[in-house]
């Protein structure tokens, strides 16, 4: 027997209303691209000592736990990461005529990379990466070198010293901006050079301009320039 509409009403006020359902967000899945971006936050924002895969979790909202189904460890991570990094590396044709400057320029890109995430260079050097985005970037260096005539094993070797040069001056300049209270201004160690005692350390006190000198990347210039110049 159907019911009268007016029960059907009366029915539904004389019932207290149902609790609002509460409407919870979905979160979105989780991915080893977004990993890698919460793992780049962690650095950016709190240094690379500060990655774990706990405090990557905790960035995407979840437990370490969740993020085992999409890598193996933390080295897993640093090889992502690294991987990313090189991934916005630009590599130009190969040119003979300036594989130099080629050569020097995919390194500063590579400096400016780690830069931006203190320590990071700490995870390239701890690794032997099969990664494709890196071994894109050794292919493109390998490229550019041979182009300029380098013998294959000095090229070979030559691009493992570059990498090595660049990694440890990113870590060096992170490390200098993470203790700044440390570090003294050039000329107060100009002035502590030349108050040395002169019997025992006459060439620093003479050169302490020198030994100061330096602005910007001019030294990560120098030296690159120098290991380049003698590839030949």
């Amino acid at each position: 027997m159907p019911v009268d509409p007016r029960e059907r009403r009366a029915a539904r006020h004389a019932q207290p209303a149902a609790a609002p359902v509460r409407q919870t967000r979905r979160k979105d899945p989780i991915t080893v691209d977004r990993i890698t971006d919460a793992a780049l936050e962690v650095v950016a924002t709190q240094g690379y000592d500060a990655l774990t895969m706990r405090s990557v979790a905790a960035v995407l909202n979840t437990g370490p736990a969740s993020l085992y189904a999409h890598v193996v460890n933390k080295a897993d991570i640093d090889e992502l990461i690294i991987g990313r990094l090189c991934s916005q590396l630009v590599l130009p044709t190969p040119d003979r005529s300036a594989w130099r400057e080629q050569i020097h320029d995919v390194c500063a890109q590579a400096r400016d990379q780690y830069l931006k995430y203190p320590g990071i260079s700490r995870a390239a050097l701890a690794m032997v990466s099969t990664n494709l985005d890196v071994l894109r970037v050794n292919e493109g260096m390998l490229a550019i070198l041979l182009a300029g005539g380098i013998e294959s094993q000095t090229a070979a070797w030559a691009i493992d010293a570059l990498w090595l040069y660049t990694c440890a001056y990113a870590l060096e300049r992170s490390l200098v901006a993470q203790h700044e209270d440390w570090v003294v201004s050039r000329k107060d160690l100009v002035e502590r050079f030349s108050a040395l005692p002169a019997d025992q350390f006459p060439q620093i006190r003479r050169h302490a301009f020198q030994l100061t000198a330096g602005m910007g990347h001019e030294r990560f210039d120098f030296t690159l320039n120098l290991m380049i110049a003698n590839l030949r």
